[in-house]
């Protein structure tokens, strides 16, 4: 009888649960896969494919360990479900986002791997701890299957030393591993090698911007990060749905200063009511704030992508020059306002968008936008973390 062989990746973000089931019998090929979305907000949605068929179910997830029961019970249903048993499983794949210094690359988890991810909480805290939460409801529910940790931070473990040196006293940035560590390196790297395969190019200078609930911008040369929007933390950079990004230090100092509070309620401020939910004072989801397009709407709307524009121009000239710009994540597969608004301020570089192409609604294809006089490059990349995640996890597991 042939073995049955199946990878379950699991993929949190801060209010997501992305979950893929993969076939590894010969090649990996996705069996069920689905998101739950807004998770702790009142509009909760569950989407999920299986044999073909697409669900979709609106529930409120209070956390994300409810989020995490509800897709149990759709994956492992013993008359309806993809799968009858855990121990079908051949490996669980968890993404993590921070690894720190730690781990350069993917790794089996173990107690000492359960511990480093603890201990890198503060630096990625509405991340690591939840990753850390799938990690150890799995070792529950699924008691002995092996799983493997992915760190969103290894792409950019050997960024260059002036990109990831802080201007701040070289022995406090030692004693505290204060350097910048960038993230959504999954998805930065699965966008380059995807974009790679869809025009046949060898080398290229290329800046890829994730964006979706958490956004970010990367420059990529020859395969290797030279640069990331993102530092420290997943604070860092771009203006996100409920993140602040990067502002004036002294916004901080100031504010605790003047209004007493603590670092705990500075931190939980920044990262859950700031950005385009502080400005719209409506929601941190693009495709919301488009829809009521009120005027603290479209000021957040605008920030969001003047920001994307100044990342972008920056690195053009970090890479002196670029061959392509990507557009992934959520926002940047699916809101076309958005690409077509940040490619008209490179019009000066010969960047020229194909309207027609850039305005159809094609979910999941990957496909040039940019026309045919383009001087550059424009292409749409479905993100697909959790294939990557799978790949690895394969071959970390077997190692």
């Amino acid at each position: 009888m042939e073995m049955i062989c199946i990878i379950l990746v699991i993929n949190l973000g801060s209010s997501t649960l992305k979950f893929n089931l993969f076939s590894n019998s010969e090649n990996l090929c996705s069996i069920c896969n689905g998101i739950c979305e807004c998770i702790g907000f009142e509009h909760g949605i569950v989407r999920y494919t299986y044999k073909g068929k697409s669900n979709e179910i609106n529930v409120h997830l209070k956390n994300h360990k409810e989020a995490f029961a509800f897709i149990k019970k759709i994956l492992f249903d013993e008359k309806n479900g993809p799968i009858k048993h855990y121990k079908d499983l051949e490996a669980i794949g968890h993404r993590v986002v921070h690894g720190g210094e730690y781990f350069p690359g993917p790794v089996l988890v173990d107690d000492n791997v359960i511990e480093k991810i603890k201990d890198l909480i503060p630096l990625a805290p509405i991340h690591n701890a939840v990753n850390l939460e799938g990690i150890l409801d799995c070792q529950i529910e699924f008691p002995n299957i092996p799983q493997v940790a992915v760190f969103d931070t290894s792409f950019f473990y050997n960024l260059p030393e002036k990109v990831k040196n802080y201007p701040i006293p070289n022995d406090l940035s030692k004693k505290y591993r204060i350097r910048k560590y960038g993230f959504h390196g999954i998805s930065h790297s699965w966008a380059y090698k995807r974009y790679k395969k869809i025009v046949q190019r060898k080398d290229c200078k290329l800046i890829s911007c994730h964006l979706g609930s958490g956004s970010s911008v990367c420059a990529i040369k020859n395969g290797l990060p030279i640069d990331i929007s993102m530092g420290l933390t997943p604070l860092g950079g771009l203006m996100m749905g409920t993140r602040s990004g990067s502002i004036d230090p002294s916004v901080v100092t100031y504010l605790m200063d003047k209004s007493g509070m603590s670092c705990q309620e500075m931190n939980e401020l920044l990262n859950k009511h700031s950005g385009l939910l502080g400005i719209s004072e409506f929601s941190g989801d693009v495709r919301k704030i488009m829809e009521k397009n009120d005027r603290k709407c479209v000021l957040a709307l605008d920030m969001f992508i003047y920001r994307i524009v100044k990342y972008i121009g920056s690195y053009i000239a970090s890479l002196n020059g670029v061959d392509s710009i990507i557009f992934t994540g959520g926002i940047g597969e699916n809101v076309p306002y958005v690409r077509k608004k940040v490619c008209k301020n490179f019009e000066f570089l010969g960047v020229d968008i194909d309207e027609n192409i850039n305005n159809k609604t094609i979910s999941g294809v990957e496909r040039l936008i940019s026309s045919e006089k383009s001087k550059v490059e424009i292409c749409v990349i479905k993100s697909n973390e959790e294939f990557s995640i799978a790949e690895l996890t394969v071959k970390t597991k077997r190692c």
